[in-house]
């Protein structure tokens, strides 16, 4: 089963950081940091490290497991956590030098309901959640750090 990390990337300014894609023929989209957990990662959390120093060049506080989606063949880890740093233009990961890959630019969105409702998050899954716990006031940033 392929594993997947992603993180919803907590700014002191209680935004999130999101990517946006725009590849040919496709409509643009959103996707939270994150990628595969690859063999030579010690843990989850250590293979979510490395893919937010890839993608973005920051460190982060990851401060809890947020939400687990789960198909036959993928399971994906979404975890909550707080970014004080972060340089786009130091990323160095493999995808943003493939050809075809269409673009990725870095932005900070409100951790709000209208935030999200001005972007398409993908997958819908974490978006629901995200709206859910922002509703319920659960999502609990203040009270983990």
């Amino acid at each position: 089963m392929i594993e997947r990390v992603r993180a919803v990337l907590v700014t002191a300014g209680d935004t999130m950081l999101v990517i946006r894609r725009t590849r040919p023929g496709v409509p643009v989209y959103w996707v939270l940091p994150g990628g595969g957990v690859e063999p030579g990662d010690a843990s989850r959390e250590a293979a979510l490290h490395r893919e937010i120093h890839e993608e973005i060049a920051g460190k982060a506080d990851i401060v809890r497991l947020l939400h687990t989606m789960e198909t036959d063949d993928e399971r994906q880890l979404f975890y909550l956590a707080r970014i004080a740093t972060w340089s786009f233009d130091d990323r160095t990961g493999p995808e943003f030098s493939a050809e075809g890959r269409g673009e990725y630019a870095l932005e900070e969105v409100p951790l709000t309901l209208e935030g999200l409702d001005g972007i398409d998050l993908q997958p819908e899954e974490i978006a629901h959640v995200l709206r859910g716990a922002i509703t319920a006031g659960s999502l609990g940033i203040e009270a983990s750090l």
